[in-house]
């Protein structure tokens, strides 16, 4: 059974930074893919960014220069770090795993960036 632990939220003003940081326990095979999920108040669950184990990323457009995915496989740890951020990315992250059949989410870390 896999289990993912986040952290690194919190509260910033707007243009600055936060660095989360998701840890996967269990067994894990070593083909996976990680990521990170947001959901504001009122709006759907959305994708950030997604990583493979093989260091390939993909990011969703609003967070493209602004947001790195990076992972550490010896560590089973993926980290997302947020430069410039703005009200709008207001919104709890969800780390996920999808390793073989599983879909795995974390607890989520609440992000609040002020204006």
């Amino acid at each position: 059974q896999v289990q993912l632990m986040e952290s690194g939220g919190g509260l910033v003003q707007a243009g600055g930074s936060l660095r989360l940081s998701c840890a996967a326990s269990g067994s894990i095979a070593s083909m996976n893919v990680m990521g990170w999920y947001r959901q504001a108040p009122g709006k759907q669950r959305e994708l950030v960014a997604i990583i493979s184990s093989g260091g390939r990323p993909n990011y969703a457009d609003f967070v493209k220069g602004r947001f790195t995915i990076s992972r550490d496989n010896a560590k089973n740890t993926v980290y997302l770090q947020m430069n410039s951020l703005k009200p709008a990315d207001t919104a709890i992250y969800y780390c996920n795993m999808i390793v073989g059949p599983y879909n795995v989410w974390g607890q989520g870390t609440q992000v609040t960036v002020s204006s």
